[in-house]
């Protein structure tokens, strides 16, 4: 069970949110309910609702912020020199690991309001940092059809971090690092010796 602290005073927002965010890491979107994270703060059953209007909106919140801290770690890797494809599908690796529960809903659109447009601006920029290191690889790389190597590199990354997150490659990982292993197998994947 997630033991939350009284909200007293503050954001109330934010502290719903961390509640939010420690249940579905735990026990998955489904055991979501506004009046549950009301009682855990310690505040009206209403006052959720105030902030997000219903689960859908709660969950809303969380893929939009889960949208926008990918983008972050993905514009922080294009800051660097080196950044390629793989590099990008590594940070996404990593993200979906450190951020499990925003990873858990910000691909099941069953669960959000999809439309919404905070929700449509933060995933759009993810997907245009996406396409700009796919369009700004030489052809040779990422083959003559852009758009498919980057549906092909989104899909590793992917379903690689899900295995991962599902425990189904603890025996082949061991203790090293994700990532790393990541980078490998997109280097194998992609005929790659380099980025």
């Amino acid at each position: 069970m997630v033991h939350i602290m009284a909200y007293h005073h503050g954001d109330l927002r934010r502290a719903v949110l961390d509640a939010a965010l420690e249940v579905i890491a735990t026990s998955g979107p489904g055991a979501i309910s506004l009046r549950d994270l009301a009682r855990r703060a310690g505040v009206s059953h209403a006052a959720p609702a105030h902030h997000f209007k219903d689960k859908a909106g709660l969950l809303t919140a969380i893929a939009v912020e889960g949208n926008e801290l990918l983008a972050d770690s993905l514009t922080e890797a294009l800051d660097e020199d080196r950044t390629g494809l793989i590099d990008l599908g590594v940070r996404y690796v990593r993200f979906a690991l450190e951020h499990p529960a925003h990873f858990e809903v910000m691909y099941r659109p069953d669960l959000y309001h999809r439309r919404a447009p905070e929700l449509v601006a933060a995933r759009e920029r993810t997907g245009k940092l996406m396409r700009r290191t796919v369009e700004l690889m030489p052809e040779e790389k990422r083959g003559p059809d852009a758009a498919l190597a980057q549906l092909a590199a989104w899909s590793a990354a992917h379903g690689f971090a899900n295995l991962v997150r599902g425990g189904n490659l603890d025996r082949t990982l061991g203790d090293r690092d994700p990532g790393e292993v990541f980078r490998g197998m997109a280097r194998v994947l992609f005929g790659q010796s380099d980025d």
